[in-house]
C-alpha cells in the first residue's frame, strides 16, 4: 500500500502486526465520528490491552506487536480505530528503521495487505494504519502521519490527556511519555473532562479543507480550498464524481514587469511507484491520448490558469495508479522569485473549479510537487496538496522525488 491508499476488508476479525529492526510499542485507539477517544478506556496498549473490539498482543521482543480488530465487536459510535507505534527506546526516531504494518485474517492469518511509510526523520510516533467504517463497510486505510513528540503527541491528539510525570530532584523531569524502558508502569491516562471539552476550531465561513490532523473530505458540500497536506477524495455523495478533469496552474512574477518562465508537467506512475511516463511541453499527450497537456506558457503574465493538464480518469490504463503534478523553471529562475503559484482542478465538462491549492510559501528552488492523484482500491481518486520544493529544472529530474511523494 502507498499513503493514503486503502483497502476493502474481506473478513471481520483483522489482525495488524507492526515489525521493525528495533523495538517497538505498538497501541490502537477507539475515535468517534468526531476523531476522539470516548475515554482512556478506549486506549489500547501494553497496560491497557483490552478494550471493546480492540485487543493488543506483545511479541516480547522476537516477534511482532499486534493490535486485532473485531469490527463486530466495535462498539456503536466508534467509527475508526488507528493503529500507532513508537520505538522502545527513549528519544529514538524511525530514521533508517522504518516500521512495516502487516494487515491478515485474524482467524486464518492470511495477508490482506503491507504498508512501509517512506521518508521518515525525526518522527519518534506514528499512526501507520487505520481500520474505519465507511458507509457500513469496514476498510483499512495506510497513513503514515508522524509525530516528534512521541506517543503522548498522538494520545493528545486524538483526546487523550497524558499526565506529567513528577519529577525526581534534583534532575529535570523528562517529557511526558506513555512508557519508560524499564518495569514500573506507565504514567496514568486521563480522559479529558467531559464537562469541559477542548474547544474546537472555528468552522470556516465557505467549505474548504480542515484544519490539518482533520482527515480527508469530499466534494459533497462543493469546492475545496486545500492547505498543504490535506487530501479531498473525488467523490460526491459517496459515488466517484468525476471521469474527466483538469488540473490549471498559475503564477505571477514576484516582481513587476518580469517575465517567469515555468513549466508545468504530470508524471504518471503504476502501483510500485515505477514511472510510466512524463507529460510536459515537449510531450503534449501520453497513456493514449488519455493525458494531455494544453503546451507551454513563456512569461507568466496573465490572467487565468498559465498552463493546464487534461486527465479523462476513466480511459487511464489500469496500470496508472499515481500522478504528481510539477512546476519547474528550465531558465533557472527560483520560486522566490514567483508570486501566487497555485493549482486547482476543475470539471473538464463544465469548467468548475472544484479544488484548489495556493501555494502560500516559497523556497530559492527551481522545482516543486504541486499535488498528487492516487488512485485507491475502490477505484476513486483522491488529491492531496503537496507543496514540496527540490532542486530541479526538469521534469526528468522530478520523477524520482514525485515518485518518492507518492
Amino acid at each position: 500500500m502507498t499513503p493514503g491508499s486503502n483497502i476493502p476488508l474481506s473478513v471481520t476479525r483483522v489482525t495488524v502486526d507492526v515489525t521493525a529492526p528495533v523495538r517497538l510499542d505498538v497501541s490502537g485507539l477507539l475515535l468517534t465520528a468526531d476523531g476522539k477517544v470516548r475515554s482512556d478506556d478506549d486506549f489500547i496498549f501494553y497496560n491497557q490491552p483490552a478494550g471493546q473490539g480492540v485487543t493488543y498482543r506483545s511479541g516480547g521482543g522476537s516477534a511482532p506487536d499486534s493490535i486485532t480488530v473485531d469490527t463486530t465487536a466495535v462498539p456503536p459510535g466508534i467509527e475508526k480505530i488507528v493503529v500507532t507505534a513508537s520505538p522502545d527506546a527513549a528519544g529514538q526516531t524511525f530514521q533508517g528503521i522504518e516500521p512495516t504494518a502487516t494487515i491478515r485474517s485474524a482467524d486464518d492469518n492470511s495477508v490482506l495487505a503491507s504498508f512501509t511509510p517512506p521518508q521518515l526523520g525525526a518522527e519518534t510516533a506514528l499512526v501507520i494504519v487505520e481500520v474505519y467504517l465507511r458507509n457500513g463497510a469496514w476498510k483499512a486505510r495506510a497513513v503514515g502521519q508522524g509525530y516528534s513528540n512521541g506517543l503522548a503527541g498522538i494520545a493528545t491528539d486524538f483526546g487523550v490527556t497524558v499526565e506529567e510525570p513528577a519529577a525526581p530532584a534534583p534532575v529535570a523531569p523528562p517529557a511526558p511519555t506513555l512508557q519508560t524502558p524499564v518495569a514500573p508502569p506507565a504514567p496514568p491516562i486521563t480522559a479529558p473532562p467531559v464537562t469541559a471539552p477542548a474547544a474546537p476550531p472555528a468552522p470556516p465561513a465557505a467549505p474548504s479543507a480542515p484544519a490539518p490532523g482533520a482527515g480527508k473530505i469530499n466534494l459533497d458540500k462543493g469546492r475545496v480550498n486545500l492547505q498543504k497536506n490535506q487530501t479531498v477524495s473525488l467523490t460526491k455523495g459517496g459515488s466517484p464524481f468525476l471521469s474527466q478533469v483538469k488540473m490549471g496552474l498559475g503564477w505571477e512574477p514576484a516582481y513587476r514587469g518580469k517575465d517567469i518562465d515555468l513549466d508545468a508537467s504530470v508524471i504518471a506512475y503504476g502501483p510500485q511507484r515505477n514511472h510510466i511516463d512524463s507529460c510536459y511541453f515537449g510531450k503534449l499527450s501520453i497513456v493514449n491520448g488519455a493525458i494531455k497537456h494544453s503546451g507551454d506558457n513563456l512569461t507568466g503574465e496573465g490572467g487565468g490558469d498559465d498552463e493546464v493538464i487534461v486527465v479523462d480518469l476513466g480511459r487511464l490504463p489500469q496500470e496508472v495508479t499515481g500522478l504528481v503534478f510539477t512546476v519547474n523553471s528550465f531558465s533557472g529562475q527560483k520560486f522566490t522569485e514567483v508570486a501566487k503559484a497555485y493549482c486547482r482542478l476543475l470539471d473538464a465538462a463544465t469548467g468548475e473549479e472544484l479544488v484548489r491549492f495556493d501555494l502560500t510559501t516559497a523556497e530559492p528552488q527551481t522545482g516543486v510537487m504541486m499535488a498528487k492523484l492516487i488512485k485507491q482500491f475502490s477505484g476513486e481518486w483522491e488529491m492531496t496538496a503537496l507543496g514540496n520544493f527540490v532542486k530541479s529544472r526538469t521534469v526528468r529530474g522530478m520523477v524520482k522525488p514525485s515518485a518518492q511523494s507518492l
